[in-house]
């Protein structure tokens, strides 16, 4: 009778491989996250002045039946490189975890680059997502205090 059991490799190359680079890419995420951003912004008043400008003039051109401008292209900087490239340090380490299982290699070490390079792109992701709802709190209470200010022009 022949054993069925799968034996796990002695060297597992491809798992520690695989979470060094999710543990590089977990940092690489935290260090853009905390030490960010790295390319020049504007002040936040700045740009949600022109946020309600631009809100405005979309608003005028709907009202007269104008056209909308074209879609421009927004320029990548440097911190959207910086994270994309975390992303992709954090996929890469899937993958390489991946191969290690898929090589019968122990489990601990690809499991923890799995895991450990999921966490990286999620970190990034939640981040994103928080700030982005936080920006959309911050819009919709400039839009209420104009309505409240507009209101009080006219008579409404």
């Amino acid at each position: 009778m022949t054993d069925a059991t799968v034996q796990d490799s002695g060297n597992p190359i491809f798992g520690w491989i695989g979470f060094c680079v999710a543990a590089l890419s977990l940092f690489a995420a935290l260090f853009v996250f905390w030490a960010g951003p790295f390319a020049p912004q504007q002040s936040a008043g700045v740009s949600l002045g022109e946020l309600a400008a631009e809100i405005g003039k979309s608003t005028l051109r709907a009202a007269a039946g104008l056209e909308q401008p074209e879609p421009v292209a927004r320029a990548r900087d440097l911190d959207d490189f910086l994270r994309i490239g975390v992303a992709m340090l954090g996929g890469l380490a899937i993958v390489v975890s991946v191969i290690g299982l898929l090589r019968h290699e122990k489990r601990r070490p690809a499991i923890a680059g799995m895991v450990i390079g999921t966490g990286a792109i999620l970190f990034q992701f939640f981040a994103f997502a928080f700030f982005a709802f936080l920006g959309v709190l911050v819009i919709m209470a400039l839009l209420n205090s104009f309505s409240d200010f507009f209101s009080g022009l006219f008579g409404g």
